[in-house]
């Protein structure tokens, strides 16, 4: 029997859409690895709460992250697809690596002194400054041979690998180390109208994201709204032509041809027909995804009993390496 690689990625229900950066530079890649590795993506509500959530609402952009991830290509007949907080051993293994985790190192981590340090200290979860902590037992319960994410969270897995040695050191041989598979740099989407920030959920103004769930309409006029600069050259130059390159890297990531074949056939044509081109490529990639998405929505019971499913096939695996830990740590074992 030949066994695959274990791969584990999640994502927040932070929005009622994700936007184009997040299929670009997250599912597309998780759409690929998961023919090559036995994988799991989780949409990680419990990782919503470090921040206030209405309870509604979360509930609502958990279901639509889900069916999001599905008709964008996830299938979850071959990867295990779940709602993390529908298995709980993520928070019980995540309080025992709280016990091996530094106050320091936990406060050094880059993304908790910059949200800590905006929100103000009165602002700031306990949740907050331990998310690392959660992200590290949502790997580690699976033993995951390889993590993608973001740049932006490289420096949480390399903590998730600094507790699992600590772990194995003092308790014997548990967790396997994770490698982050990290995305490339052109696969990075920047917003359309401020292409020095990354397309986020949070931002203050929608005009620059496109998100999958637009009408194809408006994801067309935010296209040809995107800002480019004077010159009117379609040329990759992410320094001093940053609209136009983030235009570059999505229309190259769409549509499969390379910047260098997109700058030669726009060459002396200005960037009313790129523009054009471009939004008809989104719009063709994205709509798809869209009607999949409001169909799966139709029928939330049908999607919550397949996320039951897959919770299921999780937590069978989750529940076998949290029982190994709490034997090693000395938990008294109930007898039934």
């Amino acid at each position: 029997m030949t066994f695959l690689p274990r791969l584990y990625s999640g994502m927040q229900p932070s929005a009622d859409s994700l936007h184009a950066g997040n299929y670009i530079g997250a599912i597309l890649q998780w759409k690929k690895l998961q023919s090559s590795h036995d994988a799991l993506f989780s949409v990680v509500d419990m990782h919503a709460i470090t921040v206030p959530q209405d309870p509604t609402e979360l509930r609502e952009k958990t279901r639509r992250t889900a069916a999001q991830y599905i008709a964008a290509g996830i299938d979850p007949a071959s990867s295990t697809l779940y709602v993390q907080s529908h298995v709980p051993a993520h928070a019980e293994l995540a309080w025992v690596l709280n016990t091996i985790t530094g106050f320091g190192e936990a406060g050094r981590m880059t993304q908790f002194k910059d949200k800590s340090q905006k929100q103000g200290a009165d602002a700031t979860s306990v949740g907050l400054l331990a998310y690392p902590v959660l992200m590290a037992a949502d790997i580690l319960l699976y033993k995951a041979d390889v993590v993608p994410v973001g740049d932006d969270q490289k420096q949480h897995v390399e903590l998730t690998r600094d507790l699992a040695m600590r772990f194995n050191s003092r308790f014997g041989d548990t967790f396997v180390l994770p490698r982050p598979v990290i995305q490339k740099e052109t696969a990075r989407i920047y917003d359309l109208q401020s292409p020095g920030s990354k397309m986020s959920k949070s931002t203050d103004s929608t005009a620059g994201v496109v998100w999958l769930l637009d009408e194809p309409g408006v994801t067309a006029k935010k296209i040809m709204r995107a800002v480019t600069d004077n010159d009117g050259v379609v040329r990759f130059d992410r320094e001093s032509k940053p609209g136009v390159s983030n235009l570059l890297t999505i229309f190259s990531v769409l549509s499969g041809r390379s910047i260098e074949t997109l700058e030669n056939e726009y060459a002396g044509r200005g960037y009313g027909d790129f523009k054009k081109d471009l939004a008809t490529v989104v719009v063709d990639e994205f709509e798809p995804v869209r009607a999949r998405t409001l169909e799966l929505l139709d029928d939330p019971a049908e999607l919550d009993r397949l996320l039951a499913i897959n919770a299921d096939r999780a937590s069978e695996i989750a529940e076998q390496t949290l029982a190994t830990v709490y034997e090693r740590i000395g938990f008294l074992r109930k007898v039934r």
